[in-house]
């Protein structure tokens, strides 16, 4: 309802991947050179784990607002369940997360990526970026009922996923790194997310070195772990944050 009254929350959510496709892949497509494998296909599950990350955090800055807004306030009025709001708050990014994925799909498509995996994988891939994104929504939901300030979380929130999104393997091997850097990027979930997704779509070049941590070594593994330790913290913090705030 919501998106239907400001369709501009959906235009600038589905403008923003389309932009990273285009951005990262000429600009650095014609710095970054990928044994074996063109830029675009390494490029793509980066861009895929940053959008769905970097997407994840409009639920804190929603739920910032709506008590900033008094919004909340009206809700407790209603005879309802509080977790609903947090509930209904995070599904409605993860549809927005899809639609912003199907997006980035498209424009891939026309700047030269594609699957080379199986139908089932496809869907395995995109079912982990959304997963991941879900789960990743409760921690950032759990920070705006925390601060209880839009312009709080927008700042909090860059702290925390510029190194998660840019200290990882999204755009370049992470071999290539410095040692303290790489060290960090090998246990980065976010590298974890985008390697699997990598794997998935049959875009892992041919002989590219995988790393020694154990995150590295399964990263699929390690997505699914971390979005279950998230769920199980986040969610019954956010709803009791939530319930505390409404008494």
């Amino acid at each position: 309802m919501k998106i239907i009254r400001v369709p501009e929350i959906l235009l600038f959510s589905l403008i923003q991947p389309i932009m990273f496709v285009l951005l990262f892949n000429y600009v650095f497509g014609a710095a970054i050179d990928i044994p074996g494998e063109g830029y675009t296909s390494f490029l793509m599950a980066g861009i895929f784990g940053q959008t769905v990350v970097f997407g994840s955090t409009y639920s804190g800055s929603a739920m910032a607002q709506d008590l900033k807004d008094g919004i909340i306030d009206r809700f407790r009025t209603l005879p309802m369940n509080g977790a609903a709001v947090l509930v209904g708050r995070t599904n409605g990014d993860l549809v927005i997360n899809a639609l912003s994925m199907l997006v980035m799909m498209g424009t891939g498509f026309l700047v030269g990526w594609r699957v080379t995996s199986s139908p089932l994988e496809f869907l395995a891939a995109v079912a982990l970026l959304l997963l991941f994104a879900y789960a990743f929504s409760w921690v950032m939901a759990f920070l705006g009922l925390a601060v209880r300030s839009p312009e709080i979380i927008n700042n909090a929130s860059f702290l925390i996923l510029f190194p998660l999104t840019f200290v990882s393997n999204a755009f370049v091997p992470s071999e290539n790194l410095p040692t303290p850097l790489r060290v960090f990027a090998e246990w980065n979930p976010v590298s974890a997310l985008v390697q699997s997704a990598r794997e998935l779509f049959g875009n892992v070049p041919p002989g590219t070195p995988v790393g020694d941590a154990w995150t590295a070594q399964n990263p699929i593994a390690t997505v699914l772990l971390g979005i279950a330790v998230m769920l199980l913290i986040f969610v019954p913090l956010s709803i009791k944050r939530f319930n505390s705030l409404s008494r």
